[in-house]
């Protein structure tokens, strides 16, 4: 299983995040990297706390003959054909693709995987609960409700993430 983390808080050229983020993976699609499915969207407050727009947040499986670093370096691809561009860190954006997990590979050089921070991240951990409720972190072996569970006590689930609808 290929889990994909789709972002974004800024319009494109297409539209608003949701609609970007469609177009991307319509056209991820061309490049050999297929949407099999989609969590419900989630919006979530920028981190580090600052005045850009929400985010608009979900998690996609899809399948790929790609190894790892081929599909990362096409997942930076196709956010720059939609406008993103990298300046700052944690700056606001039209695409952020991230890649979470690929199938049970650990890598410990890039690209790493798991994602280093998945496990933190409420906007990554509720979506991936509702797309795939019984997959398990490589490394730490627990579910996606087991490492909600686990999230730092700052980490306020009502409030800094909450869902926002289907795709």
């Amino acid at each position: 299983m290929i889990l994909i983390g789709i972002g974004g808080n800024l319009a494109s050229p297409v539209g608003d995040p949701v609609a970007t983020a469609k177009a991307a993976l319509a056209r991820l699609g061309v490049l050999g990297v297929s949407c099999s499915a989609c969590s419900p969207w989630y919006e979530s407050k920028p981190i580090p706390p600052s005045d850009q727009p929400w985010f608009m947040n979900a998690v996609a499986q899809v399948s790929t003959a790609l190894e790892p670093a081929e599909l990362l370096a096409v997942l930076h691809s196709v956010e720059g054909e939609f406008g993103r561009q990298r300046s700052v860190a944690n700056a606001a954006r039209t695409l952020d693709l991230d890649l979470l997990a690929y199938a049970d590979l650990v890598r410990g050089e890039p690209p790493l995987l798991p994602h280093p921070r998945l496990h933190q991240r409420a906007f990554v951990l509720l979506p991936l609960r509702d797309l795939v409720p019984a997959w398990r972190h490589p490394v730490l072996g627990l579910t996606p409700v087991e490492l909600i569970e686990r999230l730092f006590p700052g980490e306020d689930l009502g409030g800094p993430v909450r869902r926002a609808g289907t795709v």
